[in-house]
């Protein structure tokens, strides 16, 4: 949906960008929850970690999970997601029961399914989410339970930065609606990934009063309604509609600006459009 220009008065319908949600991500169509399982397979222990600091000696962190009536179970495996809620690994990160001190596994046979799981510096902070599933002898999957954690990944925090800012100067107001088309570039030198919004905060004629629906997103996703034609460039857009009828007209300012998950904030790029 497109986002929609008003007038910025409080009296008035004020400009809204809608945001969209992400669903819940399928892993598997087989995929069932464990309260139907035919048998008791339960968690007897999961790892204590709360917070998990990247190590460049040692990058790995062990995940295990205890499992009762572990005889019935064919495989076991997680899925680790980022605080983007995107998964660090495309393909099951398959745990162990096998005695193998290598991968962290201390005895064969005990029910505790082990692997050590790589942890990048460049993987974001934030919060994260281990996903446990299993599969049984006769193949059926379960989903087993859900564990988060912290991730700081011991990295400098820079702040991001903006430029390039493309935005009109004045909009006619006409017969029709207007589409008004911003976009802005954005860098920081700890990734793209470490970017966790791109605003701007519009300040309403004639007295500079801040815009109740503050702060309108920016994204870089190459979705079409937004405006973004590549996604991940580092290059953030949105479309705000101006409508023939119900605007306030005057001069507007608007602030764009970026934050990263580290919560510092870019330089700020002042920008005054005129709505005629």
């Amino acid at each position: 949906m497109y986002n929609t220009f008003r007038s910025f008065l409080p009296t008035i319908a004020m400009l809204i960008i809608t945001t969209a949600f992400w669903g819940c991500e399928k892993e598997y169509d087989s995929v069932i929850d464990t309260n139907d399982a035919s048998y008791s397979v339960t968690v007897t222990a999961i790892p204590s970690f709360n917070t998990i600091k990247f190590n460049p000696e040692d990058s790995t962190v062990i995940i295990n999970i205890g499992l009762k009536n572990s005889s019935v179970i064919k495989s076991v495996w997680i899925f680790v997601y980022s605080s983007e809620n995107k998964k660090i690994n495309s393909s099951p990160f398959y745990l162990y029961d096998n005695g193998d001190y290598s991968i962290g596994d201390q005895i064969k046979g005990d029910g505790v399914f082990s692997n050590r799981f790589p942890m990048s510096q460049y993987y974001p902070n934030g919060s994260y989410r281990i996903e446990y599933y299993y599969e049984d002898v006769l193949l059926n999957q379960y989903r087993i339970i859900s564990q988060n954690f912290t991730y700081d990944n011991q990295q400098e925090n820079f702040p991001p930065e903006i430029s390039n800012l493309s935005a009109p100067d004045s909009v006619q107001i006409g017969t029709t609606v207007q589409l008004i088309y911003l976009s802005v570039d954005v860098t920081d030198q700890n990734g793209l990934n470490d970017i966790d919004k791109v605003y701007f905060n519009s300040f309403i004629p004639p007295n500079g009063n801040p815009s109740q629906s503050n702060p309108f997103l920016l994204y870089d996703d190459g979705k079409e309604e937004h405006g973004d034609l590549v996604a991940g460039d580092g290059r953030y857009s949105t479309i705000v509609q101006l409508p023939a009828q119900g605007v306030t007209k005057g001069v507007y300012r608007w602030e764009f600006e970026a934050k990263d998950r580290g919560k510092k904030l870019s330089n700020k790029i002042i920008h005054y459009i005129t709505i005629l």
